[in-house]
């Protein structure tokens, strides 16, 4: 998640507006001493994650312990408890960095991955939409559940095991309602992984019908 510098601003100004809120010019609690607190209440120590902090900023000296309650996956609260006290949200920018497998080169939806298709880099995947993979070996044979692009850090979310289908497949559509399941024949228009979406030609009715592919050939309806 980007912070803007209207974000940064306006949370820093917390500082001054909340009761008890004072930030003063002759030095107090270090700044420092703030953004490690933010990065620990996060469990964020030791990484490449920041805590935003206006350098310039000062805030009065606590002879209390400072208090840290995170307010979201990326904000947190840090206040000093003593009268008259104060408070600021310190935004976070999250970076997890590890090595993991990144594809090279295109991989089209349904394709199975190579060793050819992939490398390992260090990749922050904080927005990352799963887990990431350590070993190539690990999705070497999977297939593409989605169209792969070079650079892309594969995730679940991108691959799967299991016999893909392509255009012309014979599948078996399966739809589901009110704890009644009807099966139909249906010809596959596309190609799909499973746990991917593809559109399916119903053989009877001839309507097409898109749905997610569960493996072996069978096609759930999407409603």
């Amino acid at each position: 998640m980007s912070i803007t510098r209207s974000t940064v601003l306006l949370l820093l100004l917390s500082a001054l507006l909340l009761p008890g809120g004072t930030a003063r010019a002759d030095g107090g609690t270090p700044v420092d001493r703030v953004r490690a607190i933010a990065l620990e209440a996060l469990g964020l120590a030791g990484t490449a994650s920041e805590a935003v902090v206006d350098p310039a900023l000062r805030l009065a000296a606590c002879p209390t312990p400072l208090q840290a309650v995170p307010t979201s996956a990326r904000t947190v609260e840090v206040r000093c408890d003593a009268s008259p006290g104060w408070r600021i949200y310190v935004p976070v920018r999250v970076r997890r960095e590890a090595d993991v497998v990144v594809l090279t080169k295109a991989v089209p939806v349904g394709e199975p991955i190579t060793a050819g298709h992939v490398a390992v880099r260090r990749r922050d995947m904080a927005g990352a939409g799963g887990e990431g993979f350590a070993s190539p070996e690990a999705v070497i044979g999977m297939n593409a559940v989605q169209e792969l692009v070079p650079g892309e850090a594969l995730t679940r979310e991108h691959v799967s095991e299991g016999a893909p289908v392509k255009r012309g497949d014979p599948v078996v559509l399966v739809s589901r309602m009110g704890g009644i399941e009807v099966r139909m024949a249906g010809r596959a228009l596309g190609r799909a992984a499973p746990g991917g979406t593809v559109a399916v030609e119903n053989v009877a009715s001839r309507r097409i019908i898109r749905g997610r592919l569960l493996g072996d050939g069978l096609v759930e309806v999407v409603n």
